[in-house]
C-alpha cells in the first residue's frame, strides 16, 4: 500500500470552474498507447478534467462519487481514436480516501463513456468522530510496526468493501519505512504494510536459507560498446557538457554510458539526456534520502572494474538497467520518465548492511540496491530485468497504484491486484531485456536468470509452475486471493505470454518453452509488440488500485478493443488467453475482495 500522494490540482465538486496547471499530465501518442506531453495543451487538458468531473457528478450512481466528495486530477489521456481518460483519486471532506481513485472516461466529443472505479460503494464512512486520538493512533502504529511513528493522519479506508474512518501513520526504522492504518473507532489496525517493493519476498528468502541455496552470479565479461574507453566530452567549451564514458560492469560487460562533465577532466555518473537521471553511492547507510548518498565522480570517465572490488562497478551496472528501462518506456510508449513527467530516475546502490534485495521505494522515488549479505548472496542485485522489473513498480505507482489486499506478520503480501503488480512488473521487466539486446544477459521470458539460482530462473512467463522456490501458479482459482504476490503473479504473466507467444512448445532465441493451457485449448499468440501495447494500455486508463485477475481480463479487452477492434483477431486472443488461465466472464467471483 502506497502513501496517497494529492497533487495540489483539486477538481471540487463544490466549485463551479475546472482546475488549472496540469504540469505532467499525460496524453496518449501513437496507436500504441503511447504518451506525450501537455506542455502547450493546458487549456485542452483544463476542459477534459471539467468535464470528467461533470460527468463524475451526474452519472454518480456509476462513478460513486457524493456530497462531500473532491477529486483530484492525476492523468489525462488523450486516444489517437479520440477517447478521453481522466484518473482522479479522491477526497471526502478534505481526508484522503483510501481506494477512493478512479478513471472517467469520456468520448471525443466528452461525452461520458464509462468509469473504472476501486470501490464500488458510497466512500462516506458510517462513523463521522475520532474516537482514538491522533496520539493514540501513534503509538498503535508504532507498536505494530516497530519503529518510530510519524503524524497520524485522518483518511477514509475504503478498500475493504466499506468505508471507515481511520488514521494513517507511516512508521520508520533503520531507514525503511511502512503505512500503519488504524481504524479511528475502534483502534483496529486496518493495515500495516512496507511502502518499499522488495524484489526477494520474505517467503523466497526463508526458502533459500532452508535449502542452503547461496547466489553467486556469473559476471559478465567482453564488451558491449568498443572504444568508448575515457571518450569524455567532443568539443565541449561549456560545463556541465554532455559526456560519453564506459560502465565496467558486473554483468553485461563494457556499456556505453551518458555522462556528464562537471569540468575538464571531471565526470559525474549522471545522464543529462535522459533528465539527469543519475546513481549514486549509499555507502551502507539505511537512508530513502536520494541527497545523503554519495557521487560517483572521478577524472577517467570509466566506472568500474567489472569486479565488485570498485564500487563503481554495481553503479555502472544500475545507471545501464536505468537508462534502458527509461528508452523502451519512451521509446515503445513515448513515456517520459518513470511517472512520466520528464524527471529523472535515481537509485542508490551499496544500500545498508549486508542487505540482500532490491526495492523500488516510492518515499525515495528511486531504486535502492544491497550488496548482498555475504552468505546466501553473494553480490549486488544490480541485474538488468530486476532494474526493470522494479522500475515498473514505479511506473505502477505513478498510475494505477496496485495494492496487496494484506499483508502478513512476516511482511509477505497476498491479493491479487498486488499480484498483478508483480505480474506487471515481470512482464515489462523482462521487456526491457528485449529492448536491450544484450549478448551478456540475451532476453527472454525468464525473470532473475542471472541470480545463479539452482532452477536456473526465479520466475518464467510461459509456464509459471516450474518455479518451485515461489510456488508460482499457473491458473487462477478462488484460493488465488490467500496466494502470496509474486507466486499469485502467474496468472496474469501466464496470459501475457499465451497472448504474445501462444501456446504448446517453441525456442526462442537460446530458450525452449512449453506453455499449457488450463483447458487445453491451443492459443496462436499475436506477438511480443501487439501483447505488449495491450497491457500496458490497459495499466495506464483501464486499471485502479483494486484491480484484480477479473478486472485485469475486462480491462486488456477495452485495450484491445481501443487498439484493434471488437472484432479483431487480437482482441479474441486476448479473451482466449485469459480463458486459458481459468479467468473468465463465467468464473467471475459475486463476492469480491
Amino acid at each position: 500500500m502506497r502513501r496517497p500522494h494529492i497533487r495540489s490540482v483539486a477538481v471540487a465538486i463544490a466549485v463551479a470552474t475546472a482546475a488549472t496547471g496540469l504540469a505532467g499530465t499525460a496524453f496518449a501518442g501513437p496507436s500504441t498507447g503511447a504518451e506525450h506531453g501537455v506542455s502547450s495543451s493546458a487549456t485542452t487538458a483544463d476542459s477534459v478534467v471539467a468535464a470528467a468531473r461533470t460527468a463524475a457528478i451526474a452519472h454518480a450512481s456509476a462513478t460513486g462519487v457524493s456530497q462531500g466528495d473532491e477529486l483530484h486530477a492525476q492523468d489525462v489521456m488523450i486516444d489517437p481514436e479520440g477517447s478521453r481518460h481522466v484518473r482522479f483519486v479522491r477526497t471526502h471532506k478534505g481526508m484522503p480516501v483510501l481506494g477512493g481513485d478512479l478513471v472517467v472516461h469520456l468520448s471525443r466529443q466528452l461525452a461520458y463513456t464509462g468509469v473504472t472505479r476501486a470501490a464500488d460503494h458510497a466512500v462516506k464512512p458510517a462513523a463521522q468522530q475520532a474516537k482514538l486520538t491522533a496520539r493514540q493512533a501513534q503509538r498503535k502504529a508504532a507498536a505494530v510496526a516497530k519503529g518510530d511513528a510519524g503524524t497520524a493522519e485522518l483518511v477514509v479506508d475504503a478498500r475493504d468493501g466499506a468505508s471507515a474512518l481511520a488514521y494513517q501513520v507511516t512508521v520508520t526504522d533503520s531507514g525503511s519505512s511502512r503505512t500503519v492504518v488504524v481504524d479511528a473507532v475502534t483502534g483496529k489496525v486496518r493495515s500495516n504494510t512496507p511502502d518499499s517493493d522488495e524484489f526477494l519476498s520474505p517467503k523466497l528468502l526463508d526458502t533459500l536459507r532452508k535449502r542452503g541455496e547461496t547466489l553467486d552470479p556469473a559476471t559478465g565479461t567482453g564488451s558491449e560498446d568498443a572504444g568508448l574507453l575515457g571518450s569524455g566530452v567532443s568539443g565541449a567549451t561549456h560545463y556541465p557538457a554532455t559526456a560519453h564514458g564506459t560502465g565496467k560492469t558486473l554483468f553485461v560487460g563494457n556499456v556505453g554510458l551518458t555522462t556528464t562533465a562537471t569540468s575538464r577532466g571531471h565526470y559525474q555518473l549522471k545522464d543529462p539526456s535522459r533528465y539527469g537521471t543519475e546513481t549514486r553511492d549509499a555507502k551502507g547507510k539505511y537512508t530513502e534520502s536520494f541527497g545523503a548518498g554519495t557521487k560517483f565522480t572521478n577524472t577517467t570517465n570509466v566506472w568500474g572494474n567489472g569486479k565488485t572490488s570498485s564500487r563503481a562497478s554495481a553503479a555502472a551496472d544500475a545507471q545501464y538497467g536505468i537508462t534502458k528501462t527509461l528508452d523502451f518506456y519512451k521509446k515503445t510508449f513515448n513515456r517520459k520518465g518513470i511517472a512520466n513527467n520528464s524527471k529523472a530516475a535515481r537509485a542508490m546502490v551499496h544500500w545498508g548492511d549486508k542487505v540482500a534485495n532490491a526495492f523500488w521505494d516510492p518515499t525515495c522515488n528511486c531504486m535502492l540496491y544491497g550488496d548482498g549479505d555475504g552468505d546466501m548472496f553473494k553480490k549486488p542485485l544490480v541485474v538488468l530485468d530486476v532494474t526493470g522489473h522494479e522500475l515498473t513498480h514505479g511506473v505502477v505507482d505513478a498510475t494505477a497504484k496496485l495494492e496487496p489486499t494484506y499483508v502478513d506478520s512476516d511482511g509477505n503480501q497476498y491479493g491479487e491486484p498486488g499480484s498483478l503488480n508483480e505480474s506487471l512488473a515481470d512482464i515489462f521487466g523482462s521487456n526491457v531485456e528485449f529492448f536491450a539486446n544484450n549478448a551478456k544477459d540475451t532476453p527472454d521470458y525468464l525473470v532473475g536468470e542471472k541470480l545463479g539460482l539452482d532452477q536456473k530462473f526465479l520466475r518464467r512467463l510461459d509456464h509459471p509452475s516450474l518455479d518451485k522456490l515461489e510456488g508460482t501458479i499457473d491458473y487462477w482459482s478462488p484460493d488465488t486471493y490467500y496466494t502470496e504476490v509474486h507466486a499469485g503473479s502467474g496468472v496474469s504473466s501466464h496470459a501475457y505470454y499465451l497472448l504474445a507467444e501462444g501456446s504448446g512448445k517453441k525456442k526462442i532465441g537460446s530458450v525452449t518453452y512449453n506453455s499449457p493451457t488450463y483447458n487445453g485449448a491451443t492459443v496462436k499468440g499475436i506477438g511480443r509488440t501487439k501483447a505488449t501495447a495491450i497491457f500496458y494500455r490497459a495499466l495506464t486508463r483501464y486499471m485502479v488500485s483494486t484491480t484484480d485477475f477479473h478486472d485485469a481480463r475486462v480491462a486488456t479487452l477495452k485495450a484491445a478493443k481501443d487498439l484493434y477492434g471488437a472484432s479483431s483477431v487480437e482482441y479474441k486472443t486476448v479473451d482466449k488467453a485469459w480463458g486459458a488461465v481459468n479467468v473468465t466472464a463465467a468464473n467471475t467471483p459475486a463476492d469480491r475482495h
